[in-house]
């Protein structure tokens, strides 16, 4: 890699690849960095201190948050394939000429990757990641204004800020960190549901995009009741049981 980067870059960098990897050893890290094993024993050092990773025998390994939202580059890239699939099922739902919301979960940023050659398709999000990855197509894109949530790359805002009431959406596709039939669907953050529930009211068709693993939690901050979720669109692992409470409510399961 040649080039000469910070320290804190370095250890970024180390984070950045063990978020795909989850375990790595020494040798592989000084290849990859092209660092001598005295700098990156200092950065594996500060990495342990700060709790966000451990030493394993002949290597190290990311230390995984216990509960809570994990960082939005780890959600990325867990139940990849998963999450790819749910993508591509929500893409199928996308004409030509919709004007969609699309929101800052990992799963939901998928879809963009699936929608670049739409026709007059207008995206509004309060994802970066989701801008980001539009940016140089044909797509029509709006952003929410309101404030930037670091961790989530999102921006979340109020009434206040930005003008809701003036959009004209008819599909919203939003994740969800909890499902359950009598309490809907859950969040973990109270900024993040604000923004959620406000789409969720002004959308002709919601879509809730989350894998099999969400089903049956409830989180800490409701964010809209079964009855307001027309499609949810789901990997193929969700239970038969689940399957079956669906089918006596509204709401469309789709396994993919």
């Amino acid at each position: 890699m040649g080039e000469v980067m910070f320290p804190l870059e370095r250890q970024q960098k180390i984070i950045e690849i063990l978020t795909v990897k989850k375990v790595l050893k020494m040798t592989e890290l000084m290849e990859e960095l092209n660092i001598s094993i005295d700098t990156l024993r200092r950065d594996l050092n500060i990495l342990t201190k700060q709790g966000k990773i451990e030493k394993i025998y002949g290597g190290i390994k990311l230390i995984e948050p216990e509960y809570g939202e994990s960082e939005m580059a780890e959600r990325m890239v867990s139940h990849i394939e998963e999450k790819n699939r749910i993508a591509q099922k929500c893409s199928e739902f996308i004409n030509d000429g919709d004007c969609i919301y699309i929101d800052s979960g990992s799963t939901t940023y998928q879809i963009a990757k699936y929608i670049k050659n739409k026709k007059n398709l207008t995206v509004i999000t309060n994802s970066i990641p989701v801008i980001n990855e539009l940016m140089n197509s044909e797509v029509e894109l709006i952003i929410i204004g309101g404030k930037i949530r670091r961790h989530e790359q999102s921006v979340v805002t109020y009434d206040y800020i930005f003008n809701f009431n003036e959009l004209n959406i008819l599909k919203a596709f939003t994740c969800a960190s909890g499902i359950t039939i009598e309490k809907g669907i859950s969040d973990y953050n109270l900024e993040e549901a604000i923004t959620r529930k406000k789409i969720i009211e002004l959308s002709k068709e919601v879509f809730v995009a989350a894998d099999s693993t969400k089903f049956g939690k409830d989180v800490t901050v409701s964010i809209a009741t079964i009855d307001k979720i027309d499609y949810i669109i789901t990997d193929q692992k969700v239970s038969k049981t689940i399957i079956n409470q669906f089918k006596q409510t509204n709401t469309v399961l789709y396994t993919t």
